[in-house]
């Protein structure tokens, strides 16, 4: 069984404390898609997809048994990604076309949870002002020719930044860009004091060949509510 979550519960600090002790749950559901339930969430270390099942469409926040971790001293960067940043035949932007990059997830990915309030919610995101220091915003790589081939939604909180869902376009001649992006990205908040990249599950090769570590819940809440306070 999967227990509800409120906004009460992540205001309650006993509550949170009994959640993060937890270590046969990490999944919980609420119906609330509002943007203070959304970035209370955020702030507080889930990390929250939506989930669909007949009639039922549910967010479901997540504090994750593990984590990977970018630290960016680690960065490792592939040798076909430093033939594209020597040719240097693409643009780097943030936030240059945010509902864009949205579409192209769901579009590239079939099974993408951002859909329906979730995606609102996203969207609604974007210029929601908080008492926390919350910033939605996309990451996006440009061909020579000015389209864009890939790029990421993710949300900074203090000296944080925690990756959402990306994209890259399936075509040859982008090989790699996907890559590329990640690297770009790295180096944008290396340069912009972030202390660490949180990439959420670690079951995927590719964080770890960009340089991820694994910390437990219990090592990762430590960074994370020390980096979420700081401002840069």
């Amino acid at each position: 069984m999967i227990d509800y979550i409120s906004i009460e519960c992540l205001k309650n600090k006993e509550i949170l404390e009994e959640i993060y002790k937890n270590k046969n749950k990490n999944y919980y559901y609420s119906d609330d898609f509002s943007n203070e339930f959304y970035v209370k969430a955020a702030y507080e270390g889930f990390i929250s997809i939506s989930y669909e099942e007949k009639e039922n469409f549910v967010i479901l926040p997540e504090i994750q048994f593990d984590y990977a971790v970018l630290y960016f001293e680690n960065l490792h960067i592939p040798k076909k990604v430093k033939k594209l940043l020597k040719e240097n035949e693409f643009e780097f932007k943030i936030n240059k076309n945010y509902e864009e990059v949205i579409e192209q997830i769901a579009k590239i990915h079939k099974d993408s949870w951002i859909i329906k309030k979730y995606k609102q919610t996203l969207l609604n995101l974007k210029e929601y002002k908080s008492e926390i220091d919350f910033k939605i915003f996309t990451s996006e790589v440009y061909s020579k020719d000015k389209e864009l081939v890939a790029g990421e939604i993710g949300y900074k909180i203090g000296a944080t930044y925690t990756s959402l869902s990306g994209f890259c376009k399936k075509d040859k001649s982008f090989n790699n860009y996907g890559k590329l992006q990640l690297v770009l990205l790295a180096k944008y908040l290396q340069k912009n004091s972030y202390k660490f990249w949180n990439l959420g599950h670690p079951y995927m090769k590719y964080k770890f060949d960009l340089g991820a570590e694994i910390l437990n819940r219990e090592e990762f809440l430590n960074i994370w509510q020390e980096a979420r306070g700081l401002n840069i």
